[in-house]
């Protein structure tokens, strides 16, 4: 009996303890935010196009991109809504991030939607860099994440977007892609 006694304040506590972990197990199951992700874009012969992060802020999503081996002058510039880049036009990509189901472009009433970005600015080095904060929004969790079940990724257009036509701001075709990659 005695061991009884004494047992059964260790069955309890163990009880307890199993009961406690099992909670933290739960949580700890849970997806960790993502903070950051890595892009690394091609051109459809796999030729390297460039590099860009993204970073989670306190006000959104912030992007920056180092475009390299373009052809000088304006690229329309969106983030699509699967992580796939198939070549040889990327269609794989899916259509624009726009969770609000608004028109494309900043300059077209109703616009823009998530998806949207400035254009690239490409030297007569062929290179470009650009950085922006897309307001709002998140890289995981929320309502609307970028990075869902089927991943995001960027593209690059042959040409500059108008920031109003409606799908894609008439940038012409897809010419770079990259898949994004949670850091």
């Amino acid at each position: 009996m005695r061991h009884l006694t004494i047992l059964s304040p260790l069955l309890a506590a163990g009880l307890l303890s199993a009961c406690a972990t099992s909670g933290s197990a739960d949580s700890a199951s849970e997806a960790p935010a993502v903070n950051s992700a890595s892009i690394n874009l091609a051109a459809p012969d796999g030729t390297s196009k460039g590099t860009a992060t993204l970073t989670q802020t306190n006000t959104g999503v912030r992007l920056v991109i180092d475009g390299r081996g373009l052809t000088p002058g304006g690229h329309g510039l969106h983030l699509h809504t699967v992580g796939r880049c198939d070549a040889p036009d990327f269609a794989s990509a899916g259509p624009h991030w726009n969770p609000s189901h608004v028109v494309h472009g900043k300059d077209a009433p109703g616009g823009p939607h998530w998806g949207d970005l400035p254009n690239l600015i490409v030297g007569t080095d062929g290179t470009g860099k650009l950085e922006a904060t897309i307001g709002g929004t998140q890289l995981t969790g929320g309502p609307n994440p970028l990075l869902d079940a089927d991943g995001a990724a960027l593209v690059v257009h042959a040409s500059p977007d108008d920031y109003k036509t409606d799908p894609s701001g008439n940038s012409g075709g897809r010419i770079a892609c990259g898949v994004v990659t949670p850091n």
